[in-house]
């Protein structure tokens, strides 16, 4: 835990769908696990969501699931701060397809927290924040490298 609130990292949030009942196979658990143990996040709510075809909706905790659903992922259990009230996991609910299953995870920026307290106690506070789709930066860089390529300086040297 961050030593005083004024040391906390920026806190994250996203939903992650599966097609199906679970969630993942285990497979994102690994990746999870490593950046808590570099003590780059710090895990501090997670809710598994399964909704089933009629739109019927199944809630988890970590401790409700076995080993073969989420890999390694226990590794967060006893830390976590249990930040979503039930109205959030209802509200995100609303974005799972029948049929499919869902992770939710809030996360602090462990890595960010240095950065953020030097900030405030520089009497800065944050004003706006946003994320970038990952597929439009992807999008980005293609466009610039196709007009780099069909800039008249790429012409002139045969590039």
């Amino acid at each position: 835990m961050a030593e005083t609130l004024d040391d906390l990292g920026p806190v994250d949030w996203l939903v992650v769908e599966f097609p199906g009942p679970d969630f993942g196979k285990g497979q994102i658990a690994p990746f999870l696990e490593d950046l808590v143990k570099r003590d780059l996040i710090r895990v501090l709510d997670m809710v598994f969501l399964r909704k089933n075809e009629d739109g019927t909706l199944e809630t988890a905790e970590i401790s409700d699931l076995d080993a073969s659903e989420l890999g390694e992922v226990r590794m967060a259990e006893a830390d976590l701060a249990m930040v979503l009230s039930e109205q959030d996991v209802m509200d995100l609910a609303e974005t799972i397809a029948p049929g499919h299953s869902a992770a939710v995870l809030v996360w602090e920026n462990q890595w960010a927290a240095p950065f953020g307290a030097a900030v405030r106690k520089a009497g800065g506070q944050l004003v706006a924040s946003g994320r970038i789709p990952t597929q439009a930066v992807i999008a980005a860089f293609e466009a610039d490298a196709e007009a780099d390529a069909q800039s008249p300086e790429a012409m002139k040297e045969g590039i």
